[in-house]
């Protein structure tokens, strides 16, 4: 380890910072208190470089300030890197929980290199991010005004019996609801009105995310998943502004683990047993794969909608991709002839999507680089 370094930990909140640094050649630790302002950070920042004999490396637990304070660190000169704070090591036993210890102990464990750093985005990767996260927060949104408004008219006797809801014909009926109470129609427009704008925030976030994945450096990708059976534009640019860079996976497996689609296992000696999928890692692209996994429950075929999203893809993906529809559709049909639960048999075939879509990467990467040589 080079004794040069200067390594710093800090406890990051929404309006201060508890740092933790230790110099190279000396004993104590020392303790600061940053405020989260650009100023501040960048007056502390330089007054440690100007004391540091060498190199200086920041740390901090990913949470309330995101991948910001890592590029304004940076652009000073110094490294720094997000840790994952569902990896850090842990001791059952302490019961003392302040911001300070949280620093050094922090600080401890980064010098000793046991923490695991999470791969951040640059600026414009995490803006693709937020709005596909965006879309997602309206589609909850919707949902929930949804579900009001239903629940709403059937404690108030108005049940809507003549098809689908949500139908231009059940629009018709709700328009034609009448109460016989003026408060019960004023909370019925009130319901009607969000329901409504909710819907025209919806449309407005599909076209400009299509707008997203039909630019660069995201078309070309996005086509590739679609190959896939029962993925489209919107499941294809959310998985990829999550995970970015596939080629930071060695193997399938890693993919698989950072998804937490992988089987926990509590086994000592000559007990072994498995648990259910970790649930570490990134949440939103694990339901979108398992969504996706449902599709494959059906007989596999090549739909006209399938046919039309493979125009003009190269035949490679598509070849990886029909291997996948026959093997997933077997697996799934396998598991649950076994006794598995459909929940289960989907996870499972969500499992080895991932790997069939880290192929699909993996093989695109291969070949840029035999082009470029």
């Amino acid at each position: 380890m080079d004794n040069r370094i200067t390594y710093i930990a800090m406890d990051t909140h929404k309006k201060e910072h508890k740092i933790a640094l230790h110099y190279p050649g000396q004993q104590e630790i020392v303790n600061l208190v940053m405020k989260n302002t650009s100023s501040e950070i960048s007056k502390t920042v330089k007054r440690i470089l100007k004391k540091s004999p060498g190199e200086v490396r920041f740390c901090y637990e990913a949470g309330v300030c995101g991948f910001d304070l890592k590029r304004k660190i940076e652009s000073l000169g110094c490294k720094c890197a997000v840790i994952a704070p569902s990896l850090t090591p842990t001791k059952p036993g302490e019961r003392i929980k302040t911001d300070r210890r949280d620093a050094m102990r922090l600080l401890a464990m980064f010098k000793a290199g046991l923490l695991t750093e999470v791969h951040a985005p640059d600026s414009q990767q995490e803006a693709a991010r937020e709005l596909t996260r965006l879309h997602q927060t309206a589609r909850e949104n919707l949902m929930r005004i949804h579900h009001q408004l239903l629940k709403f008219l059937t404690r108030h006797g108005y049940i809507y019996t003549e098809g689908n809801n949500w139908t231009q014909k059940h629009f018709r009926w709700l328009r034609s609801l009448e109460f016989e109470e003026p408060l019960l129609r004023e909370v019925f427009d009130g319901y009607f009105t969000q329901t409504q704008h909710c819907m025209q925030r919806l449309d407005s976030l599909n076209k400009r995310v299509e707008q997203l994945a039909e630019s660069e450096p995201y078309k070309e990708m996005v086509g590739f998943l679609k190959c896939f059976h029962g993925i489209d534009t919107l499941t294809a640019i959310s998985i990829i502004t999550e995970v970015f860079d596939f080629g930071r996976f060695s193997n399938p497996r890693d993919l698989m683990s950072y998804l937490g689609l992988t089987p926990s296992e509590s086994s000592s000696g000559e007990k072994q047993k498995k648990g259910p999928i970790t649930k570490s890692g990134n949440k939103r692209v694990r339901r979108l794969l398992i969504e996706v996994s449902w599709h494959y429950r059906h007989p596999y075929h090549i739909s006209k909608a399938l046919k039309r999203r493979r125009n003009n893809q190269p035949q490679w993906v598509i070849d990886i991709a029909d291997r996948a529809g026959h093997r997933l559709r077997k697996r799934y049909w396998y598991l649950i002839n076994h006794g598995k639960m459909q929940c289960k048999a989907t996870t499972a075939v969500a499992r080895e999507l991932s790997g069939f879509i880290w192929s699909v990467f993996r093989e695109y990467q291969a070949r840029n680089m035999e082009n470029a040589a």
